[in-house]
C-alpha cells in the first residue's frame, strides 16, 4: 500500500513539475497567445480519442450536460491565451506568480455560485495577497505591467473555471468533458481567426515550434492529466491541493535556470511571490484543519 502511495504521490508531482513546465514552452513557442492555444487545443483533442471512446460517451451524455461543458471550455480557452499573453507580454515568472492568486479569486467565485457565506478567513486572505502584489510589481519594469495584468486575468478565470467545473465534472467521464470542453474553446478560437485579418499573423509553426508545441499538448497537457487521473485514485483531495498549488514554484525554479528571467526581476519580485505562495499554503492548511473539527463535530452528534 505504501509503495502505492508512493508510486501515486511521484505521479501527481510529476504532473504539476509538467503544468509548470508549460509556462516554459509558451515562452520558447514563437506564435501569438491566441495561435498558440489554438495549436495546443488542436494537438491535446487529437490525442484524446486515444484515452476515451468519444462516440459512446456523446451518445449517451445529456445534450444539457453537452452545452454546459462547452460554455465552461470557452474559460478554458480564455484561461490559457491570457496565460500565455502573461507570458509574452512579460515573461514566465510574473505569469507564474499571478497564477498562484487564483486562491483569492476563488474565495469570492465560490460563495457566489454556490450561494454559500463568505468566508472572513479567505476574505482576509484576499487582502493580505494586495500588499504581496504591491511588492511584485513596486520594482518591475513599466514594459512588463501589461503582463501583470494579463497574468491575473488568467488566475480570475482559472479560478471561475475551477469553480463551475466542480459542480459539472461528475456528470461524465472526465476524458471526455475534457474532450467537449477543449473543443469548444477550439472552435471559438478558430472562428476568431477565420473571421480576423490574420494576414500578418504567423498561423503556422515552424521549426522548433512544431516539436514545443506536441510537447506542450502530449506532455503538459494529456500526459499530464492522465497522470492527475491515476494519481488521485489512491491519494487525497487535499495532497492533491497541495500539491498543484506548487505547480507556480516549480515553474518559476525552471524560468530562473532555462530562460534566465531573474535578470528581468527584482529580490522584491520573488519576495512578494514566496509570500503569496505561501498566503495560499497557509490558506490549504487552515482549511484543512477546519473540514476536521467540522466532520469531529458531526461524528459527536451523530
Amino acid at each position: 500500500m505504501y509503495s502505492v502511495q508512493r508510486k501515486s504521490y511521484l505521479q501527481l508531482h510529476l504532473a504539476v513539475l509538467l503544468f509548470g513546465f508549460a509556462a516554459i514552452l509558451g515562452d520558447l513557442i514563437n506564435l501569438t497567445a491566441v495561435v498558440l492555444v489554438w495549436w495546443r487545443l488542436f494537438i491535446t483533442l487529437l490525442s484524446l480519442p486515444f484515452l476515451v471512446n468519444i462516440l459512446h460517451e456523446w451518445r449517451k451524455t445529456n445534450r444539457k450536460f453537452l452545452w454546459q461543458w462547452a460554455g465552461i471550455g470557452i474559460l478554458v480557452a480564455l484561461h490559457w491565451i491570457a496565460f500565455f499573453a502573461s507570458i509574452k507580454l512579460a515573461n514566465a515568472s510574473v505569469a507564474l506568480v499571478c497564477l498562484a492568486t487564483a486562491t483569492v479569486f476563488t474565495s469570492f467565485f465560490e460563495p457566489i455560485f454556490n450561494r454559500s457565506a463568505i468566508n472572513l478567513f479567505e476574505v482576509v486572505l484576499a487582502l493580505l495577497v494586495v500588499p504581496c502584489m504591491i511588492l511584485i510589481v513596486s520594482d518591475l519594469d513599466v514594459s512588463l505591467i501589461k503582463g501583470v495584468w494579463a497574468g491575473l486575468l488568467s488566475a480570475a478565470l482559472l479560478s471561475l473555471f475551477g469553480v463551475l467545473n466542480k459542480r459539472m465534472i461528475h456528470h461524465g467521464h472526465p476524458m471526455f468533458i475534457t474532450f467537449v470542453e477543449l473543443g469548444s474553446g477550439w472552435l471559438l478560437i478558430g472562428i476568431y481567426l477565420l473571421v480576423s485579418n490574420t494576414t500578418s499573423m504567423q498561423v503556422l509553426p515552424v521549426g522548433t515550434d512544431w516539436l514545443y508545441l506536441v510537447l506542450l499538448a502530449i506532455g503538459c497537457t494529456t500526459f499530464g492529466y492522465v497522470l492527475v487521473l491515476y494519481s488521485l485514485k489512491h491519494l487525497s483531495a487535499f495532497t492533491a491541493m497541495l500539491a498543484f498549488n506548487l505547480e507556480p514554484v516549480y515553474g518559476m525554479i525552471l524560468a530562473f535556470f532555462l530562460l534566465g528571467d531573474a535578470s528581468q526581476l527584482s529580490s522584491t519580485f520573488y519576495i512578494g511571490g514566496i509570500l503569496i505562495i505561501i498566503l495560499v499554503f497557509l490558506h490549504a492548511f487552515l482549511q484543512k484543519r477546519l473540514s476536521s473539527k467540522i466532520d469531529n463535530k458531526k461524528k459527536k452528534k451523530s
